[in-house]
């Protein structure tokens, strides 16, 4: 996961915040999985941006931002992303919670 920012756009847009609990790390297929999300969010039609982190017990968040909630429901449709999401019920994620917000506001400070 790349630890920059996402790309700064003007309100409104769309958060999908995904907090989670792994079951356990070092899996090398999640890690893959993973990546290819992240490069597969970037081909989808109202994709802005990503920001993920995670800490030492497994505790994590993955944000993405989209231009539109029909953005958002494309995305959770696409059949890879479905694969994702199985998996990641079945074998990766101890709990999990996602939270879809309208950004209305936003603004920056950079040095």
């Amino acid at each position: 996961m790349d630890p920059a920012f996402a790309r700064f756009v003007e309100p409104p847009y769309y958060a999908v915040i995904f907090t989670n609990r792994h079951k356990a790390d070092g899996d090398p297929e999640y890690a893959a999985m993973a990546e290819e999300m992240e490069a597969l969010a970037k081909t989808m039609p109202g994709y802005l941006g990503f920001e993920a982190a995670r800490d030492d017990d497994g505790f994590g968040f993955a944000i993405s931002y989209w231009e539109s909630e029909e953005a958002i429901a494309n995305w959770k449709q696409a059949a890879r992303h479905q694969e994702a999401q199985r998996r990641g019920r079945s074998d990766w994620y101890e709990d999990y919670i996602v939270r879809i917000a309208k950004v209305e506001r936003a603004y920056r400070m950079k040095k």
